[in-house]
This record gives C-alpha cells, sequence and structure tokens, in this order.
C-alpha cells in the first residue's frame, strides 16, 4: 500500500483503531525498507462533548506533522439533516476537509483507519438498504485521480485495536463521534447483528473477509 517517495497523511480522529494506526504508520516509517514521510490530521467537527484538541500536544511530543482543521459539521447537519442522515452528511464532509489538506501540504496518500469490522458492516448496509454489494476498498485513487486512499488496517478485528490501544496506553478520545451514540444509526444496529451472529458461528468474519475480498480489491492499481 505505501511505495516508496510517498508522503501519507493520517486521518485521526482520536479514537482506538485511528491511534493505533499512527503508531504502526510511524513503526513503519523508521523501519521499513522504503522511505515515506508520514503526517497526520484531526478535522474537529466543533461538538460541544468532543475535544479533540487534546492530541495537539500528544502529536507534538511523537514530533509528527499534524493538521488541526475545525469545521462546525455538527451544527451544519443538525440545521439541514434527519438523524438517519447524519453519518453519512459527517463522513463526507470530513473526508473532503482531508483531501483538501493533502493537496495543500503535498500529500499523495490519505489513510485511514478502518477495520474488517467496519467493513463487515458497510457491506451488511449496502446489501440490506442500498440493494448493493459493496463494501470499503482497501488501496485506491480516487476519482480526481491526483489521491490514493489506503485502509492498512482491513484485515484487523476491532477487539486487536482495543488490545492494543489498551496495552500500549494510548490518550483514547473515548466518545470519538458523540452525535452517532445520541442518535440511532444503521451502522450500530449491524454491528449488534454481526456480534450476535458471531456468537453462533465464530468463523464468521473469516468467511466474510472471503466475500468481500472482490470488493475490498477493486480499484486497486496496478
Amino acid at each position: 500500500m505505501i511505495r516508496e517517495g510517498d508522503r501519507v497523511l493520517l486521518g485521526l480522529s482520536g479514537g482506538k483503531d485511528s491511534l493505533s494506526l499512527l503508531h504502526i504508520l510511524e513503526h513503519f516509517r523508521r523501519h521499513a525498507p522504503i522511505r515515506f514521510e508520514f503526517g497526520a490530521v484531526t478535522i474537529d467537527p466543533m461538538s460541544e462533548t468532543f475535544r479533540p484538541a487534546a492530541l495537539k500536544p500528544y502529536l507534538a511530543d511523537l514530533g509528527i506533522e499534524y493538521f488541526f482543521v475545525e469545521e462546525p459539521i455538527v451544527s451544519m447537519a443538525e440545521s439541514r439533516l434527519t438523524n438517519n442522515s447524519y453519518c453519512a452528511f459527517c463522513a463526507r464532509m470530513k473526508r473532503g476537509l482531508m483531501y483538501k489538506t493533502c493537496r495543500e501540504h503535498g500529500y499523495n496518500v490519505l489513510a485511514q483507519a478502518q477495520h474488517l469490522d467496519d467493513l463487515a458492516e458497510s457491506f451488511l448496509m449496502s446489501a440490506f438498504h442500498g440493494g448493493q454489494l459493496k463494501t470499503m476498498k482497501g488501496n485506491y485513487v480516487i476519482d480526481e485521480g491526483d489521491l490514493r486512499v489506503i485502509r492498512p488496517l482491513i484485515y484487523a478485528r476491532e477487539r486487536q485495536l482495543r488490545d492494543f490501544a489498551s496495552e500500549a496506553g494510548l490518550p483514547v478520545i473515548e466518545e470519538n463521534c458523540p452525535a452517532c451514540f445520541a442518535m440511532p444509526t444503521q451502522r450500530e444496529h449491524m454491528k449488534q447483528l454481526l456480534h450476535i451472529e458471531e456468537q453462533q458461528n465464530p468463523t464468521l468474519f473469516k468467511t466474510l473477509k472471503t466475500t468481500m475480498m472482490p470488493l475490498i480489491r477493486q480499484g486497486l492499481p496496478e
């Protein structure tokens, strides 16, 4: 996913997943047999209960180039949208701001921290509600052709990242999307469905990974 000379910008929410990927990428930056540069960006949606500014001194101590972008996404969503469309609106806004930050500062790759559980939830949401077989791609060039998006954690389980963050003592911002906790979402429903099914079928996620692989690899550069 990462190539010689890439400039990789991580979308850092402050949650366990993106903080874990932060340290994984920093480790590979130091030890991988290729050279690449690495920075991070946080999009602050300006919610009263989400305070990602605590990440600023943490990234400064690590010596990682860091961009902090404030945008009133929460208030914009409250005035324009219904509860069910909030998450899609927020994700779209954050993605656009991350692309903008990449372009303004010369990064050619955006890294995001979605894991296998996230991909499985997206797959079910698309099948149940969208009438399509879709999920997040692992490595692809965006439509504009100037940026590549990578998801290095797509084979990792959420529980593995939770354990890593806990053992490493990472400064996780627990409620990193407060509006989603307060509003009923399709994604949370799918998470619960998968949890119940996995109790009866321990190989569920292994099977789902095989099922989703052609979708994950769509758009993979040659």
